[in-house]
């Protein structure tokens, strides 16, 4: 088991590589949508190691520093609203007495959506993102992306069920091992 000063360290640079990875949003253009995916799934790291209350902590450390400083606002939007808890709460549907698959599948789609349309009428209204972005040969497609983004966003649960599944059997393993010495 870590110490307390284990535990602050390793949150720390958890912080540290999703705040690098908030940052490279300016620098790599398409990563709006990825990179705050992939710094929300390493609050996985906290979440096994540490438990939700520190995978929390961490969560709003890089939250607010990402608002203030990152470059990409909607990518920090993104991972605010969404990406940046999203693991943490997995974690808490998939272990809590929720067991019925399908009725955890509807309380992840709803989170989604929720986040979604949240994020949507932020850029819109706040971020000044012009209505213009989601109009495709005049077609304004707002739901028809949210439709997709559904599709998305059960190959993402998938996905991030796999990377637990290997960060658990695989990497934990190790680490405790190096803990205990």
């Amino acid at each position: 088991m870590l110490s307390q000063s284990g535990k602050i360290a390793l949150g720390g640079m958890i912080t540290a590589l999703c705040l690098v990875l908030m940052f490279l949003t300016g620098i790599i253009t398409i990563g709006t949508y990825a990179l705050p995916a992939i710094a929300g799934a390493l609050l996985i790291v906290m979440v096994v190691e540490m438990g939700a209350r520190w995978a929390w902590a961490v969560y709003a450390a890089v939250a607010v520093l990402s608002l203030l400083f990152a470059p990409d606002k909607e990518a920090a939007l993104l991972f605010v609203l969404f990406f940046g808890y999203y693991p943490i709460i997995k974690a808490v549907l998939e272990r809590s007495f929720w067991k019925n698959k399908v009725l955890q599948i509807i309380v992840k789609l709803a989170v989604f959506n929720a986040a979604m349309v949240l994020s949507f009428v932020l850029a819109v209204w706040v971020l000044q993102m012009p209505q213009e972005a989601f109009t495709i040969f005049g077609l304004y497609l707002p739901w028809v992306l949210l439709l997709i983004g559904n599709v998305i966003f059960v190959i993402y649960d998938y996905g991030l069920t796999g990377v637990v599944s290997m960060y658990v059997y695989r990497v934990h393993p190790k680490i405790e091992k190096m803990w205990r010495k």
